[in-house]
Order: structure tokens, then C-alpha cells, then sequence
């Protein structure tokens, strides 16, 4: 991958130049900014995760992929050739991007047939398809009674009808049950692992942390991250030490020492502020055992949060009454909420 990032963006170089390629790209929406000059490449054989907050620009970029909008400056190529110059398009990328763009009155069948017949597909496809994602036994049924979990599985069907080479899906596991979302997981591995792209959006980032091998991040248009998932997890400054021991004066040797130290629901102590080699050594010198001593990262969800934090364009500090009515207290994640007498915070 080329590193085209610009300073203090955190770029992993590996591999060769994969099917989606996406350079120097912006989209302008009157006076918004939408997508900030954005490049990025998404390699085959690998899970992608697509991350950002709500306002980054992440669903903008995937239709400017697909040509469902216009780019104001910059391009965006599926193996090499804009959407628009594709042939057959079904055959070459699969994309469901909004799982309710279907007309309601048609069957899961026709549905699908309808698109086949577009892309001069064979009719058997619309039944594979539907074998694929578990809806055979309602392919007659009209799509518009679907549930939202049978129809984010219709668009993936919708999809793979092509066969293609490149799949992408924006928020794919929304309303599915955990069944329908470990399937889901399952699919995109295995559609990875037969070497092809596959680009996912999620909010979802303990399913993410599952799935994607690599993340490419943006916040406000722009790229902030561009490496595979372990990596963008260590970069995160969130780090604890989970210590085990029978010795209660530990915790206070520690604060002593500097750290923070929280206790655990297991009576396991959490103490950041001072690495593991470091506790060791202040455990031995004062006769402590030790039953556990381990280094812990952040979860995904911690280091996006922490990584993303000055791109939330919509989140704001705002305060609730505390319940006892003695001053204020944040709100949770800088989400505007109506306090106690029902007028709204901002």
C-alpha cells in the first residue's frame, strides 16, 4: 500500500495495491464538507473496517465508490476502472448500502430477478442467492413485510448476486439476532479468505474487533488511521495492568507509587500509570506474591473513542442536574439530554 498519508496520520505499508482505490477525494454538499480530500486502498483478501463517527463521511464515500453521487475533486476506481465504466458492475463489486432501497410490493424472488435481468444474469442466480442467506423458504413473500434483519439479508443477497469480486456493506448487521450476525461475520471471513475485497461499515466495534483485519478511520472527511487492527488498538494510550494477589497493602504501595488503582468486580485490581516489569519490581521488593500480572491494550471501542475524539462532529459537553440536586454532572459520551424538569440541555 502507498504511504500517501499526511503527518500524524497512522499508515501500515503492506501489500500490493488492491481492487478499491480511492485518491485525493472530496464531496462537497453546499457549505458541508463532507469528504475532505480523502485516499485510502482497500486490498483484497482481507476484512476492511470502514470506521467513523456519526458525520465522518463513511456512507458519502461508499456511494461516491459505487457512482451514486458525484465527486466534487478526486476519484474513486474498482480495479482500476470508475463505477461508471464498468460493464457488467453487478460482476465486478456487490454493494448494499441501504438495505430498505427495495420496492416493497415485489417478492424476495422477483426482487432479485429484476436486478438480474438488468445485468443479463442467469434467473438461477436469484434462487442461489437466496439459498445463500437463508431466505428460500420466504423468496415468495413480498419483500415489504420483511423484518429488518430479513432485509439487511436480502441486500446482501442483492449483493452476491454477480459474484463479485468486491463487496461492500454499510451497517450489514443491523436488526439481525446474534445468529444472523455471527453468519454474517462468517460470510465476510470467507469471502476474504477466497481472496476477495471486502469493505464493512460498522458502529459496532466489539463485532468489528471480530471481523476486520484492517480498519481505515475517518473522522470530519478525512483520514485518520490506515492499519490493521491490532495496530490502531496498541497506538491508544488506554493501557492497565490487571494484578491478582492475596496482599492487601498492594494497592496502596502502588498509589504510593504513582498509579491509579481500581478494584475489580473478581477483587482483581485494574492500576494504570505504571507498567507491568515496574509493579513486579515494587511487589518483590516489599514481599508481595504476585498470582497474575498482565499488560492489557484497550478494547477497539476505547481507542476509537479515545483516536476519534476531537472528529465527533455532533457530540457536545453538555450537563444533566446531578439526582440529588446538588450541581451538575457531565452527560454520558457528550450526548445532549433533557434534564430532570424535561427542558433540554445544549
Amino acid at each position: 500500500m502507498r504511504n500517501n498519508a499526511r503527518p500524524g496520520i497512522l499508515v501500515c505499508v503492506t501489500g500490493p495495491a488492491g481492487l478499491v482505490e480511492v485518491r485525493d477525494l472530496s464531496k462537497r454538499f453546499g457549505d458541508k464538507l463532507a469528504v475532505n480530500d480523502l485516499s485510502f486502498t482497500v486490498e483484497p483478501g482481507h476484512v476492511t473496517g470502514f470506521l467513523g463517527p456519526n458525520g465522518a463521511g463513511k456512507s458519502t464515500t461508499m456511494r461516491l465508490i459505487v457512482g451514486l453521487d458525484r465527486p466534487t475533486s478526486g476519484m474513486a476506481t474498482i480495479g482500476g476502472v470508475p463505477y461508471a465504466g464498468l460493464r457488467r458492475p453487478l460482476t465486478v463489486v456487490g454493494a448494499l448500502l441501504e438495505a430498505r432501497a427495495l420496492h416493497p410490493g415485489r417478492s424476495a424472488r422477483n426482487h432479485l430477478l429484476y436486478l438480474a435481468q438488468t445485468q443479463g444474469l442467469p434467473a438461477r442466480r436469484a434462487d442461489e442467492v437466496l439459498d445463500l442467506v437463508g431466505l428460500s423458504a420466504v423468496r415468495n413473500k413480498r419483500a415489504g413485510g420483511f423484518s429488518l434483519g430479513m432485509t439487511q439479508r436480502l441486500g446482501i443477497a442483492a449483493a452476491m448476486l454477480g459474484n463479485p469480486r468486491v463487496l461492500m456493506l454499510d451497517e450489514p448487521v443491523n436488526g439481525l439476532d446474534p445468529e444472523g450476525i455471527r453468519w454474517v461475520r462468517n460470510f465476510m471471513r470467507q469471502l476474504a479468505a477466497e481472496g476477495r475485497t471486502v469493505l464493512v461499515s460498522s458502529h459496532l466495534m466489539s463485532e468489528m474487533a471480530q471481523t476486520a483485519d484492517h480498519l481505515i478511520v475517518i473522522g470530519r472527511g478525512s483520514l485518520i488511521a490506515d492499519c490493521s487492527t491490532q495496530e490502531f488498538i496498541e497506538r491508544s494510550s488506554e493501557r492497565s495492568v490487571l494484578v491478582r494477589t492475596p496482599d492487601e497493602s498492594l494497592a496502596g504501595l502502588l498509589t504510593s507509587s504513582g498509579a491509579q488503582v481500581k478494584s475489580e468486580a473478581d477483587g482483581a485490581l485494574g492500576v494504570t500509570g505504571l507498567d507491568a516489569p515496574r509493579i513486579g519490581e515494587l511487589a518483590a521488593g516489599a514481599g508481595i506474591v504476585l498470582h497474575e500480572l498482565t499488560p492489557r491494550l484497550a478494547s477497539l471501542e476505547e481507542a476509537f473513542m479515545e483516536l476519534t475524539a476531537d472528529s465527533v462532529e455532533y457530540g457536545q459537553r453538555v450537563t444533566v442536574p446531578a439526582p440529588d440536586g446538588g450541581g451538575q454532572l457531565p452527560a454520558p459520551n457528550g450526548v445532549s439530554q433533557p434534564d430532570y424538569s424535561g427542558r433540554s440541555t445544549s
